[in-house]
């Protein structure tokens, strides 16, 4: 699709239509090299993203080979796996563009098979996780769609969330071979997340504080943005006959602000 013009009361900011075929935009975009997070099975790489007609295909596949972290007897996930069986990509604008404040749009088809776990999100620049801020603006897994805003608690690496979720079955029989507009709007008092213009969440910026006694609300500072397939871990769920490789595909992404 090509850029539109802004809607009405925004200013186009930064986009990516991905119309130049081959490896996405190295401006634009960095990735996420091995496992990386929530026991998920991917090898994250490169090498499984690409630009082609219009298009940013990340694509899950099937293949084994040694994994090149692994320890003989080590118990951590990450390297007690002496194998790769599935790869994927994960890109991100960290260290490149960042942005408070705005509307932040994505364009794309997410396949629903059984295990997938797609999403489009951002993170605070400052802080570790959860104190630097996540907002999930699109998350699918286990039949549902999920739009998340989570913030940091007294507990390190523990997370308040404020989610909702909506079961995919809720849309057309067809849902998921279309292409679908997520959206968030956000500014210094709430957070909205869309898909195609229906609000599933608005998370209010006074309940956003992170409760660790430092008074910092990580969602009044830049944020930069993912967008990557995972496959099963913690949330993703049995693969079962999922077909592979498979495809999650971005027409493009836009960032606006007023």
């Amino acid at each position: 699709m090509p850029p539109s013009s802004a809607p009405a009361g925004w200013k186009l900011l930064w986009a990516d239509e991905f119309n130049t075929d081959g490896r996405p935009d190295p401006k634009n975009w960095k990735f996420e090299n091995g496992f990386q997070r929530n026991n998920e099975l991917q090898w994250y790489q490169p090498d499984n993203a690409r630009c082609e007609n219009g298009l940013l295909v990340i694509e899950a596949r099937k293949e084994q080979r040694p994994n090149p972290n692994y320890q003989t007897g080590n118990t951590t996930w990450k390297t007690s796996r002496p194998t790769i069986e599935y790869t994927s990509s994960s890109l991100n604008t960290n260290g490149l563009h960042a942005w408070q404040y705005g509307r932040f749009e994505m364009r794309g088809r997410i396949n629903t098979s059984s295990g997938l776990w797609p999403a489009f999100w951002t993170l605070g620049v400052a802080g570790e996780w959860p104190a630097n801020g996540e907002i999930d603006i699109m998350e699918f897994y286990k039949g549902k769609i999920l739009a998340n805003v989570a913030s940091g608690t007294a507990k390190r690496y523990t997370a308040k969330w404020d989610s909702e979720t909506k079961p995919v079955t809720d849309f057309s029989a067809d849902w998921a071979s279309q292409f679908h507009v997520w959206r968030m709007d956000w500014d210094a008092q709430a957070i909205r997340l869309y898909v195609d213009d229906q609000l599933l969440n608005e998370t209010l910026l006074t309940n956003t504080i992170n409760q660790d006694g430092t008074g910092i609300n990580p969602m009044m500072q830049p944020h930069y943005l993912l967008l990557n397939l995972a496959l099963g871990g913690d949330n993703g769920g049995p693969l079962n006959d999922t077909a592979f490789p498979n495809r999650y595909e971005v027409d493009y992404v836009r960032v606006y602000q007023r």
